[in-house]
């Protein structure tokens, strides 16, 4: 008879990505390794365990196995467990469930979005072909314009207005959870509604970094 949810194991190892702290707290709870641990990976799951690689300070990758007491009875067990078990490794090891970010963060992919909404605003105010003020530096930006509809310079700004807007919202509730400084906040909601979610992604990524490193202090 198949493993139903060793069938799903891409699926579930794929969403327990978005969440390395936990994956931390089962390795070092569960899996009961002691060294301190900077990342993991949950690489299978099926009824009986899951299988994590994680990676250690020092560099080196190792694996665990950790049961499940007891066995999964179906796929349906499979968050509740999980839930559970990351209650209890999270209790016992003193995880950090809202730790401060004190510092404001540049990440690489920030440039990437900024390189986007600057060749928008270059497309943008490119006078038209043969207009008084037109002049050769605006070339590339007719030949750009030339290649797409009408409409699209301005769906691409309603886009960036909307989606920004939004997670400018989302980025706001993060820095009142993790209790951000004025400033640190401020840069964080103006990044956001320039530059998008490269920012509240690593505001996010810094937050599960914090809450691994609350694990190692706590044990």
């Amino acid at each position: 008879m198949a493993d139903p949810v060793a069938e799903k194991s891409g699926f579930l190892c794929m969403y327990m990505s978005n969440h390395p702290d936990t994956l931390v707290s089962y390795v070092r709870y569960w899996g009961k390794v002691t060294e301190h641990v900077t990342s993991a990976k949950m690489t299978s799951i099926d009824t009986k365990g899951m299988n994590l690689t994680y990676q250690t300070k020092g560099g080196a990758s190792k694996d665990v196995r950790i049961t499940f007491d007891p066995p999964l009875a179906g796929y349906e067990e499979v968050k509740p467990r999980l839930l559970s078990m990351k209650a209890d490794a999270e209790e016992e090891l003193g995880m950090v469930p809202a730790p401060q970010i004190t510092s404001f963060r540049y990440t690489p992919k920030m440039l990437q979005t900024g390189v986007f909404l600057l060749l928008l605003v270059y497309t943008t105010l490119a006078p038209a072909p043969g207009a008084p003020n037109d002049s050769p530096l605006f070339a590339p930006a007719h030949y750009i314009l030339s290649l797409v509809p009408s409409w699209m310079v301005k769906f691409s700004w309603g886009l960036v207005v909307v989606l920004h807007g939004l997670e400018s919202f989302y980025t706001l509730h993060l820095c009142r959870k993790h209790r951000t400084p004025f400033f640190v906040g401020l840069q964080y909601w103006l990044a956001t509604l320039t530059l998008g979610f490269p920012v509240w992604v690593d505001l996010r990524r810094q937050v599960q970094e914090a809450r691994i490193e609350s694990i190692m202090k706590g044990k």
